[in-house]
């Protein structure tokens, strides 16, 4: 079971700032890498995921969605949400 995980971001945004952060925390706690991916620069995730804001999370388990959360996803609760896949 390969896990994925996409953190989708635009320029400018403080709340992707924030969670840009957050992201380099989870790696290093988790040894997980985490793909950053600017939104508006590829935009076929945009409707292929259905994105709406950024920052948004994405968590795959063999190519399928099974977690999406929208806004800053905060450490301890990242953290909780990937260990029920790793």
């Amino acid at each position: 079971m390969a896990v994925k995980i996409l953190s989708f971001y635009q320029d400018g945004c403080m709340g992707c700032l924030e969670q840009e952060s957050i992201n380099k925390e989870v790696e290093a706690a988790l040894s997980v890498s985490i793909e950053s991916i600017n939104a508006k620069e590829q935009p076929d995730y945009i409707s292929r995921y259905s994105l709406k804001v950024t920052p948004t999370t994405i968590i795959l388990r063999d190519d399928t969605v099974v977690e999406k959360v929208e806004g800053v996803l905060h450490q301890e609760e990242f953290l909780a949400l990937l260990k029920k896949y790793l």
